[in-house]
C-alpha cells in the first residue's frame, strides 16, 4: 500500500503534478509499474482543466460504490471534467483541498455524514481562513508591509462555494448509484454573503488611470467601455474586429455580442493598434498586450491594477478616500459600465443578461435606486 498523499489533494487517484525547471506545473497519469518493470507516466499537459479532461478519457472513474467523501469527490471531479469550462474547473480545483482536509482525516463514510457535519465544515472553513490570514500578516509585517484587516466573515464565500460543490458531487453520486444517502447539505443555512456594492466614481477612476501604465490604461478603458468580465476582456483578439463591430462570445453565459466600434471605443482601439505597431518583433493578436507585445495575463493584469490602485490610494487627500480606492477591484468596472448606461435595456444587452430584473438588481445594488424627494 502506497503512502497517503499530503499534497495536491485536489488531484484524482493516479494523477501526479510535477514542477518543471521554470516553475511550470505539468500533470501526468501514473499507471504504476508495467510488466517490463518500468513505471509508466502518461503526460496530460500543463493546464489543470485540460489535464482533468485527458485524465477522464484515460481512466474508468467508476469502479464500484464510493464509500467515503474523498473518494466520491475524486470520482466526481474527474468523471464530470469533460465539457466543463476552464473557470468552473479552476473553482472546483480551489474547493477540493479544503473538503478533502475536513472530510478526509480520517476519511468520512458517506452513510455517516449528516447536516451537522456540513454546519461544522462551514464554521471550520471561516476559522481556517482567519488563521491563514493571520499567518500571512506575520509574513507581511516581517517584509515591512501593512497587515491585511481580518473581517468577521473572511472565508464565508469560499465556504459556501465548497459546500455547493460537495452538494453537486453528492447528487452526482446518487444519480450514478454510488450512494443512497440523502444529500446532507439540504436545509443547512449557508453563511450570509454581503456581495459587492462598490460603484467607481468618475474621479476615482481618473485617479487610478493617472497612476496606471499604458497597457493597464488600455485595459481599464476597454473594460469600462464594453462592460465585459475580465476573462472575456483578456480573450479579445484583433481578429474579433469585423465589419465595424467587436464580435465576442461570453465565456460564462455563451452570450454572443456585437459591440459597435464607434465614438470612444473606436478611438481607444486605434490607440491600441498604434501602440502595438510601434513594438518591435512578434506581437500577440490580443487587444490587451504589455510593452513587449505579449498578451497580458490574469496575474499580470491584477498585479498592475493593484500597483496603480495602491499608488492612487497613497496619493489620496485623506484616509477615507484612500480606503475607498483600495476597496476597488478591476471587476467593478463592469458594474460601473452598466450603471452609467442611460437605458436599462441597453445595459442588459451589454452585460449579456438573459433577464431584465438581473440587470436591474445589478445596477441598483451598485449605485442605488434613483428617487425624488417628497417636495
Amino acid at each position: 500500500m502506497g503512502r497517503r498523499p499530503t499534497v495536491n489533494l485536489n488531484l484524482p487517484p493516479g494523477m501526479r503534478a510535477k514542477k518543471g525547471a521554470r516553475g511550470q506545473v505539468w500533470y501526468y497519469l501514473d499507471k504504476g509499474k508495467q510488466s517490463n518493470g518500468k513505471r509508466e507516466w502518461v503526460p496530460l499537459g500543463n493546464s489543470f482543466p485540460d489535464a482533468l479532461r485527458a485524465y477522464a478519457e484515460q481512466v474508468e472513474t467508476v469502479r464500484g460504490p464510493a464509500v467515503t467523501v474523498p473518494e466520491l469527490l475524486t470520482r466526481w471531479s474527474s468523471a464530470t471534467a469533460v465539457g466543463r469550462k476552464a473557470g468552473t474547473l479552476d473553482d472546483i480545483r480551489y474547493a477540493l483541498p479544503a473538503l478533502m482536509r475536513f472530510f478526509g482525516d480520517p476519511p468520512a463514510p458517506l452513510d455517516q455524514v449528516e447536516p451537522v457535519h456540513i454546519r461544522q465544515f462551514l464554521d471550520w472553513r471561516i476559522a481556517e481562513a482567519k488563521r491563514a490570514k493571520q499567518e500571512a500578516n506575520v509574513k507581511r509585517v516581517e517584509d515591512g508591509k501593512k497587515p491585511l484587516p481580518i473581517q468577521p466573515n473572511d472565508g464565508a464565500v469560499r465556504a459556501n462555494r465548497e459546500a455547493a460543490w460537495l452538494s453537486a458531487a453528492w447528487n452526482w453520486g446518487r444519480d450514478q448509484g454510488l450512494t443512497k444517502a440523502q444529500n446532507p447539505t439540504l436545509g443547512v443555512r449557508r453563511h450570509k454573503e454581503a456581495g459587492r456594492k462598490i460603484y467607481i466614481e468618475d474621479d476615482e477612476l481618473a485617479t487610478i488611470l493617472k497612476h496606471a501604465d499604458a497597457p493597464l490604461q488600455e485595459a481599464i478603458e476597454l473594460a469600462y467601455l464594453i462592460g465585459q468580465r475580465p476573462g472575456d476582456l483578456r480573450d479579445l483578439r484583433e481578429t474579433d474586429i469585423r465589419d465595424g463591430h467587436l464580435v465576442m462570445e461570453q465565456n460564462k453565459t455563451d452570450a454572443k455580442l456585437r459591440i459597435a466600434i464607434v465614438g470612444s471605443l473606436a478611438a481607444l482601439i486605434e490607440r491600441i493598434k498604434a501602440r502595438k505597431a510601434g513594438i518591435q518583433g512578434v506581437r500577440s493578436l490580443s487587444l490587451i498586450v504589455n510593452e513587449k507585445g505579449e498578451a497580458l495575463g490574469k496575474a499580470a493584469l491584477r498585479y498592475r491594477f493593484d500597483k496603480a490602485r495602491e499608488l492612487a490610494a497613497n496619493a489620496a487627500p485623506n484616509k477615507a478616500t484612500g480606503a475607498r480606492l483600495r476597496a476597488i477591484q478591476f471587476r467593478d468596472l463592469r458594474a460601473k459600465a452598466a450603471s452609467d448606461v442611460d437605458a436599462l435595456d441597453q445595459a442588459q444587452k451589454l452585460l449579456g443578461h438573459t433577464k431584465r430584473d438581473m440587470t436591474e438588481h445589478y445596477v441598483r445594488k451598485k449605485r442605488g435606486e434613483k428617487v425624488s424627494p417628497v417636495r
